[in-house]
């Protein structure tokens, strides 16, 4: 049987898409909900963990964005940065010591979200710069000085 089914796919019943603006530099709630070990293109011996994102609230909700994480390659400054983003998105979603990355899906946690110019291209994309838990990034959007807990007399 063929991927498109017994009838065939008829484009003429479905619109086609449309282009994908970026996603404006700032905050979203996502959740990792893929993840597969690859090898790198240049150099097979070097192997990289890609990871889709998808925003769960808001204006883009149901957007992806994907992250590479170089955790095997010949580069060590690439490894490093890439155990530093493992451990942020580990600490992110509450799994301190995953033994397969599957154990990091469907967490929520809230990603920042650049826009920068692809190396290759020169065209704008969308990356992803810091992963934090939903509290901790509450506790940081609390203005200084101010606390986000209610004084005793205003407990209900």
């Amino acid at each position: 049987m063929s991927i498109f089914g017994d009838g065939g796919f008829d484009a003429r019943e479905v619109e086609p898409a449309g282009d994908m603006d970026l996603i404006p530099a700032g905050t979203y709630k996502a959740r990792i909900i893929e993840s597969e070990e690859k090898p790198s293109k240049q150099n097979p011996q070097n192997r990289y963990l890609a990871l889709t994102f998808e925003i769960i609230d808001g204006q883009f909700k149901g957007r992806r964005l994907w992250e590479n994480i170089n955790l095997i390659n010949s580069n060590g400054t690439a490894v490093q940065i890439a155990r530093q983003q493992m451990s942020a998105i580990c600490r992110a979603v509450g799994v301190l010591h995953p033994k397969h990355p599957s154990q990091l899906h469907d967490i929520s946690m809230m990603i920042g979200v650049k826009v920068t110019k692809r190396s290759d291209t020169g065209d704008a994309q969308n990356k992803i710069k810091s992963w934090k838990s939903i509290e901790e990034a509450a506790k940081e959007s609390v203005p200084a000085g101010a606390s986000n807990q209610s004084a005793p007399w205003e407990a209900a």
